[in-house]
């Protein structure tokens, strides 16, 4: 669990709260070893049911089909009630996985974060 705890807290960078947005920075390796805590943050940050939900991947080096997994489930969830998800700044390993999966026209990708937020 401390592990688990300690390789979350490697992958959120920065939460920010900016009006009724959530910005939320990560960085290094998203895979099946971090993607159940990073998938209880999200739910955690998605509770309050922000209206835009920003994810910026900018540092983000590699992810799996977990890291996919969780993030088709955070759009599913932000849709329910009506919010937006946007992810910035997608590397080009990152950017093959939901071109791939065909992912990247469900997806509102943007390459900055002011982009996103305008």
């Amino acid at each position: 669990m401390r592990e688990e705890d300690s390789s979350t807290r490697e992958i959120i960078k920065d939460i920010r709260h900016e009006n009724q947005t959530i910005v939320l920075v990560l960085a290094g390796e998203i895979d099946m070893k971090c993607s159940p805590k990073l998938r209880n943050k999200f739910m955690e940050l998605l509770r309050n049911e922000p209206p835009l939900f920003v994810i910026n991947m900018q540092q983000v080096e590699f992810m799996d089909s977990s890291g996919l997994g969780v993030l088709v489930e955070v759009l599913k969830c932000s849709r329910r009630y009506g919010g937006q998800l946007k992810l910035v700044g997608l590397g080009r390993s990152v950017r093959n996985i939901f071109e791939i999966s065909r992912l990247d026209s469900v997806f509102q990708i943007y390459d900055t974060e002011e982009g996103a937020l305008s």
